[in-house]
């Protein structure tokens, strides 16, 4: 294949932005399809975290992908393609569980002190080494934001300035806002597996 065909075809081995160039030279459809293939899946398994509800989820990752379709032509490249993935996502999950419970902000306004060094370098050990049944039933008793929270940074390993840019908060929010997950989780364990949350 010519150089000046690859310049306008989508091909599975091409990185994300070498695709969405390729789409916005063309508009060829092969080309979203391939972001497709990539995240839904992706998409899915996130949106069923948060709203928990598989229908909820698959109808969820269907207007997700619609939303990324229409403003494709507004990433601007400053950060992987995945986090504006999970961006769209998490906000567009966030916005249905605040309307559908009327509730206040998942995400209050944290305090401004920074925590200290041992906080922030925590790795959440003790949630690392519960069984999977009692992380599942401990996180399923948690918040919405601080069960997606500790997801996003211990599972999908997103890193903190990410989250922050995705939820339209500074990274002190965000590490405080982790801080106080974990000790909700680990409370929650103690009270429900009698054991000590020290």
């Amino acid at each position: 294949m010519s150089s000046h065909a690859t310049r306008y075809a989508c091909l599975p081995e091409m990185e994300d932005l070498e695709i969405i160039l390729a789409y916005r030279e063309r508009r060829h459809s092969t080309c979203f399809r391939l972001l497709h293939d990539r995240y839904a899946a992706r998409i899915f398994s996130k949106a069923l975290t948060m709203l928990r509800d598989e229908t909820q989820a698959q109808d969820a990752t269907q207007e997700i992908f619609t939303k990324i379709f229409l403003n494709l032509g507004k990433f601007a490249g400053t950060a992987k393609f995945s986090t504006w993935v999970y961006s769209v996502t998490y906000n567009f999950c966030i916005d249905k569980i605040r309307k559908e419970k009327r509730s206040r902000e998942l995400f209050a306004d944290e305090l401004e002190n920074l925590p200290d060094r041992a906080a922030e370098e925590d790795h959440a050990g003790e949630l690392a080494n519960l069984q999977v049944s009692e992380l599942r039933n401990v996180l399923a008793k948690l918040p919405d934001a601080d069960r997606t929270l500790l997801l996003l940074k211990y599972k999908d390993g997103v890193k903190i300035k990410d989250i922050a840019l995705m939820v339209s908060k500074n990274e002190s929010a965000i590490k405080m806002q982790l801080k106080r997950a974990k000790e909700k989780a680990k409370r929650i364990y103690g009270e429900q597996y009698n054991s000590s949350t020290t």
